[in-house]
């Protein structure tokens, strides 16, 4: 058996132990799955893509992905603990200064600072050169100001990776932005939010307000960088979002086959009926294609080479494809699958953050072109 299918099988016993028995009730209460993340600390998921000198799996992209498939089809917020967190890691693992890496990388990797990345705010989300949130230098440390939204990991995690203007006057203005590393220690504070799905993981408001940080908390050599460091954090982001795809549309076909299968109407199975043949057959089609999208993304990730169009490519597909599929599982299960008590109404409900999430699908789409236009080849 493979290092890879050992990882699969543990994975699954604890799906199957630890988070299935449990997903419905934390979702509907949106109460954080604390003993969920212990587990997954014991898994080492905290560390899954981190290197093996810095205490993590030191996993590729490729198995990564195969493992977020499997814990969004059982419940898609327990993905989004780990995700932002390990772009935030990517981002230090590649860019930081080495003395940063070995303070850091190795308590997240253990999961004892957990967090994640601090992006947008209230007037900026696509945009991100439109960043207010200021970092000014102030001897051998920054005082930072401004406020973030939709933060996840901000409330129950402890230090975020937070896009910064160090430079307001910089032109073009990506010049002036940087990362900065900042433990919640320092005095941020967090308010949770409420949200349609996605429920359980805590998405939050942040407030800076004269947080202070040591210098050495940037990443990189130097301040400007923070956008591209960012960016290429944010390719293994949208793998992961490809990925939660995938999983979301892969539950809601199999549970619209077994009701396929004992639901009747007019004598027989539905599953008989040609009409719903025709959504199932669709439905499985687009798990099929959005999961080959998304290996294709891992891969070349794991080459090292710029991925952004493969990225973004699975992405756009496999979130369009838990869109479609947990809207016609819902179609097929009826006003059973409008019920709370029923988990495809859950489908439902998380299936949209995915289009909107690690950039939106209409931003995807005109990377894709740009990036066709720029290779000259498919």
């Amino acid at each position: 058996m493979s290092d890879e299918q050992i990882i699969l099988d543990a994975v699954d016993k604890f799906l199957a132990k630890d988070v299935k028995p449990y997903a419905r009730d934390l979702e509907l209460a949106d109460e954080y799955p604390t003993d969920i993340v212990e587990k997954m600390k014991a898994l080492g998921l905290f560390g899954a893509t981190i290197g093996h000198q810095y205490g993590g799996l030191g996993l590729s992209a490729a198995t990564y992905a195969k493992i977020v498939e499997r814990v969004s089809a059982v419940w898609m917020s327990v993905s989004g603990i780990f995700n932002s967190h390990l772009i935030m890691c990517a981002a230090i693992e590649k860019f930081a200064h080495p003395s940063t890496k070995e303070t850091f990388l190795p308590r997240l990797a253990t999961g004892e600072l957990r967090g994640g990345i601090a992006l947008t705010e209230p007037d900026c989300g696509t945009d991100l050169q439109a960043i207010r949130t200021r970092a000014d230098r102030c001897g051998d440390d920054y005082l930072i100001n401004g406020t973030k939204q939709w933060i996840t990991n901000a409330v129950q995690g402890n230090i975020l990776a937070v896009l910064v203007k160090t430079d307001a006057q910089a032109q073009p203005r990506h010049r002036g932005m940087s990362l900065l590393l900042v433990e919640k220690s320092a005095g941020y504070v967090a308010t949770k939010l409420s949200k349609l799905g996605y429920r359980g993981v805590d998405t939050a408001e942040v407030v800076f307000a004269d947080v202070r940080v040591p210098a050495t908390n940037l990443i990189g050599e130097r301040p400007g960088r923070g956008l591209q460091q960012i960016l290429a954090g944010l390719a293994l982001g949208r793998i992961n979002v490809a990925a939660r795809g995938v999983g979301v549309a892969r539950a809601a076909l199999e549970a619209s086959l077994e009701y396929a299968k004992v639901r009747t109407t007019f004598g027989q199975p539905i599953g008989q009926h040609q009409a719903i043949q025709i959504k199932l057959a669709d439905m499985a089609t687009k798990v099929e294609a959005g999961r080959l999208l998304t290996q294709n993304a891992a891969q070349a990730y794991d080459r090292g080479g710029r991925c952004d169009m493969e990225a973004g490519m699975a992405k756009l597909f496999a979130t369009e494809a838990a869109m479609h599929n947990a809207n016609e599982a819902l179609r097929i299960h009826g006003a059973y699958g409008y019920s709370p008590d029923n988990e495809v109404e859950r489908y439902y409900r998380d299936a949209p953050l995915l289009v909107v999430g690690e950039g939106t699908n209409e931003l995807q789409r005109i990377i894709i072109a740009r990036q066709l236009l720029e290779r000259g080849e498919v």
